[in-house]
């Protein structure tokens, strides 16, 4: 039996789980009776388990998903909604971010684009990648307020979004953007380009962002860095996500 001091100094090193591993075998006669060595690696397999599943519940919380639901194994592949498995089952394994390639996941609204995003994006916090959803509009809002401080907050929240590695962009530009917000795409889009992979979910394809992101300049070096290397998915269905699974509108 491990001695309290013992036990204190486990708490203090943070190593709770090991205090938990090793009350869980005295309990079990076999493992009792195991030598040092084996019961040892078995301790540290507990202590390291209960960290890496502590990591990933951290990943998935700071994602800021709207739904831990969707995952790749309750995709649904009926023919009319023309998903293409293999290329889904290539991106779970999360090539596309190792390579910084881009995601489009376009389709009207209802059939399903931030179901598939999130899957994904759950996906790669289940290899440990840094992933975060963000709604357009609320990217927007966000760097719109930092803007206008003067304590260099903008920059702050530039390279916040720069640096993950899977950026989820939902309701892609589904309506028109200010110059300024066209302007504020532009700078993320470029720390992004070729350095973090992005998923895009969007009602429209490429070739009418060009009109939504105003000013032609800004929209051929916006589109120049998201769309050559990308990934396009587009999801057809003649029913919708509510009809299918029984679920509202926050899963697009």
């Amino acid at each position: 039996m491990i001695n309290q001091e013992t036990t204190r100094k486990l708490h203090e090193m943070r190593l709770t789980s090991m205090v938990e591993a090793l009350a869980n075998q005295e309990h079990i006669e076999n493992i009792r009776q195991m030598g040092f060595e084996d019961r040892l690696e078995l301790l540290i397999d507990a202590a390291y388990d209960t960290r890496q599943n502590n990591k990933l519940e951290r990943l998935i919380k700071d994602a800021g998903f709207s739904t831990t639901a969707p995952s790749i194994s309750n995709i649904d592949y009926s023919p009319d909604r023309q998903l293409d498995k293999d290329v889904i089952t290539k991106l779970a394994t999360g090539a596309y971010i190792k390579a910084h390639h881009n995601v489009l996941i376009m389709g009207a609204s209802g059939n399903g684009k931030t179901w598939l995003a999130t899957a994904l994006g759950i996906a790669a916090c289940r290899q440990f990648y840094k992933v975060r959803y963000v709604r357009l509009p609320e990217l927007m809002d966000d760097l719109l307020v930092a803007k206008n401080e003067a304590n260099g907050d903008f920059k702050k929240i530039l390279i916040k979004y720069g640096k993950y590695d899977l950026l989820i962009v939902d309701e892609w530009l589904l309506t028109t953007v200010s110059q300024e917000q066209a302007t504020f795409i532009l700078e993320l889009m470029e720390r992004r380009a070729g350095q973090r992979a992005t998923i895009f979910c969007s009602q429209f394809g490429p070739r009418a962002w060009h009109e939504k992101l105003g000013q032609s300049q800004i929209a051929d070096a916006i589109l120049d860095r998201i769309v050559h290397t990308a990934y396009h998915i587009e999801i057809d269905g003649k029913k919708s996500m509510r009809e299918r699974y029984g679920i509202g509108g926050q899963y697009d």
